[in-house]
């Protein structure tokens, strides 16, 4: 495992930390704000709702793993408010590949990564479709990964087991570093 985190704090990540999977709150109340209100992206990547099987798969899925990595990137806030959000969240996408084509090169053949944001609008925004959704191949297979959002990953309290702290830059709560996390199951 200690290989795994240093695969990701040498990729970008500024923190990550091995859990137990078990230990991973997920609730259908989180993955239904994908559905109401209706995120932008709702329904139009692979990786997104209704396409993935939601809390009820993530849960049974957790079944069949003995750990998990959680990592983070800690940004300036105001970047996660600006145009620079798509280039964090794809970078947060390519750290979550890269961690768990290493696991699988090692023999976790079952490693799954998972990353905050949908695909389809950090890769593939100005396509009109999803070709997976088209019967066609992933424009981006190397990078784009399910979000955790469609799961119901609670994202607070992952980033709690990590001993990490989330703090939400608002109008009322300005602060100065924001940061985004992902996550990657290893059999």
């Amino acid at each position: 495992m200690n290989d795994l985190v240093e695969m990701a704090l040498k990729s970008g990540a500024t923190g990550a930390m091995p859990i137990n999977p078990r230990d991973i709150s997920v609730a259908e109340d989180l993955a239904e704000l994908c559905h109401d209100p209706r995120c932008e992206n709702y329904g139009l990547s692979a990786n997104c709702p209704p396409h993935v099987p939601g809390p009820a798969g993530f849960r049974k899925w957790l079944e069949d793993y003995q750990a998990a990595i959680v990592f983070k990137i800690e940004v300036p806030a105001e970047s996660l408010l600006s145009d620079q959000r798509r280039e964090i969240f794809r970078f947060l996408h390519e750290i979550a590949a890269t961690v768990e084509k290493s696991a699988l090169a090692k023999g976790y053949v079952k490693a799954k990564s998972f990353a905050g944001g949908s695909c389809k609008q950090l890769f593939c925004w100005n396509h009109r479709i999803c070709n997976v959704l088209d019967g066609r191949e992933c424009r981006n297979p190397d990078y784009a990964r399910p979000s955790m959002s469609g799961f119901g990953v609670d994202v607070s309290k992952l980033m709690a087991l990590a001993g990490w702290k989330l703090e939400w830059h608002t109008e009322e709560n300005k602060t100065e570093m924001g940061t985004v996390c992902g996550l990657v199951l290893i059999n």
